[in-house]
């Protein structure tokens, strides 16, 4: 087993992300890692039945958004982690994390699942569930209800 060095912190800027940075702050510190932050700007873009006005503004607003708070966290944390990084990207979240994963040689995803049930969980899905799929490194899930 090779040694961790680079921890993939997918975020999404909601309410439990302070608790997802902080744990894995606290894996990259036991560790010796380096995290890196990805957050994915997912927008839906309309199709020939459902037009959607205004989605170039929105996802705009949306990644300008994100790219402060993006900006935030780095420097939060770039004295503790030299060499931590953020990026914001556009498009499927899935499919963004895995592919920054493998570009960062990421040994490890610290994600957080948002226990979504029901109907909710059908119609959406579980971005949590389908990267630990996908993923070419371990993912490690965090309950970010729990402290």
């Amino acid at each position: 087993m090779s040694k961790i060095t680079h921890i993939i912190v997918p975020v999404d800027f909601l309410q439990t992300t302070d608790n997802l940075v902080e744990y894995a702050a606290y894996m990259a510190e036991k560790l010796q890692a380096v995290p890196h932050f990805v957050y994915v700007v997912d927008m839906y873009t309309g199709d020939g039945i459902l037009e959607v006005p205004y989605v170039e503004e929105c996802r705009k607003r949306l990644q300008t958004a994100a790219e402060e708070k993006m900006t935030r966290l780095i420097a939060d944390n770039i004295v503790k982690f030299p060499g931590c990084t953020g990026e914001i990207l556009l498009g499927d979240p899935v499919e963004k994390i895995v592919d920054y994963a493998r570009e960062k040689n990421g040994d490890l995803i610290v994600i957080s699942s948002h226990g979504a049930k029901g109907l909710e969980k059908i119609l959406l899905g579980s971005v949590t569930k389908r990267v630990l799929k996908r993923a070419h490194c371990p993912v490690l899930i965090t309950n970010p209800f729990r402290k």
